[in-house]
């Protein structure tokens, strides 16, 4: 199993995010992932990034298919593989419904089937399927969607090359999301590799597991979609009640606290499940003490899962 890192945050700066990029520079992340931002534009970071001088591996989790275009989306993922120098993954994902219908009049009637069409149509445009982007050798593009409920995870096993996963339990991964993804594969084509991204903080003087949780998760648990998938999994969790969601993910391990190396036994279980790439989210330190203590708790849980493999 691949170790990554999420920078969690929407970049304010060019400096923010620099930690968590010096992690996959050194060596001790495969890849920096970042999701949305409505600050500093997501991908326009990372071509900062790259002229800064990280040409490290990216991904997104996740872009929102209402704001670009297919087309764009395409020629933007090629475009840091170009400058990057690596291999990008570039992930999509529907968003809530009143966000669709604020950018496209209306929301999607059928969120899956939306996405699925939409990736596949990016990935028709990168392997010159259409004609519109002139040929030009990158290193490679994995076109990703993100998955929570078996729905959307047969939508990815069609079309996807990679399945990420947020917040989803090791146990609902293995039992529910993988033979989804399975199942929409069918027999034409290998399913998506798992990605997961996963919330954790190393135990110190002064934290309480719960508020990082809260810190971390709050906004999350306070949409349907997440405490629905959630509750499939076996977590009790409302989205009218984050503080409790934020407690019933530290009782149920989905939110990792302790040494380095509990952690890192924690995330074993991903890779038991059948995720291939691993993603730690440290959100509740950096919203508690700043970039700095995130960073350098990601990069204990690095060391430790690096040791423990």
């Amino acid at each position: 199993m691949r170790a990554s890192v999420l920078f969690p945050l929407f970049p304010g700066s060019g400096d923010d995010a620099l930690p968590f990029a010096d992690l996959v520079g050194e060596g001790a992340a495969e890849r920096l992932w970042m999701g949305t931002s409505l600050l500093a534009e997501t991908q326009q970071y990372m071509a900062f990034l790259a002229g800064a001088g990280y040409r490290i591996r990216v991904g997104t989790s996740v872009n929102l298919t209402p704001l670009r275009h297919p087309f764009q989306a395409a020629l933007e993922a090629r475009s840091l593989a170009l400058l990057t120098g690596r291999p990008v993954v570039a992930g999509f994902g529907g968003s809530h419904p009143r966000f669709v219908a604020s950018m496209l009049g209306r929301p999607y009637e059928r969120p899956a089937s939306a996405v699925r069409d939409y990736v596949a149509e990016v990935r028709a445009v990168l392997d010159g399927r259409d004609g519109l982007l002139p040929p030009v050798a990158h290193p490679g593009v994995e076109v990703g969607v993100g998955v929570l409920r078996p729905g959307m995870a047969r939508a990815a096993g069609a079309v996807a090359d990679v399945a990420i996963t947020w917040m989803t339990p090791p146990g609902y991964i293995g039992d529910t999301l993988a033979p989804a993804l399975r199942e929409g594969a069918g027999r034409d084509r290998e399913p998506p590799r798992i990605a997961t991204v996963v919330h954790a903080a190393v135990d110190r003087p002064g934290r309480v597991a719960e508020r990082l949780a809260y810190l971390a998760a709050a906004n999350h648990l306070s949409l349907p979609q997440y405490t629905d998938m959630l509750r499939r999994a076996g977590t009790d969790a409302h989205a009218d009640d984050p503080v409790a969601g934020a407690m019933r993910l530290v009782e149920d391990g989905v939110f990792l606290f302790g040494a380095p190396d509990e952690i890192a036994a924690g995330l074993g279980a991903y890779a038991r499940a059948g995720v291939d790439e691993v993603v730690v989210n440290t959100m509740g330190v950096l919203a508690s003490e700043g970039v700095g203590a995130a960073a350098r708790d990601a990069a204990e849980i690095l060391r430790a899962l690096a040791g423990a493999r």
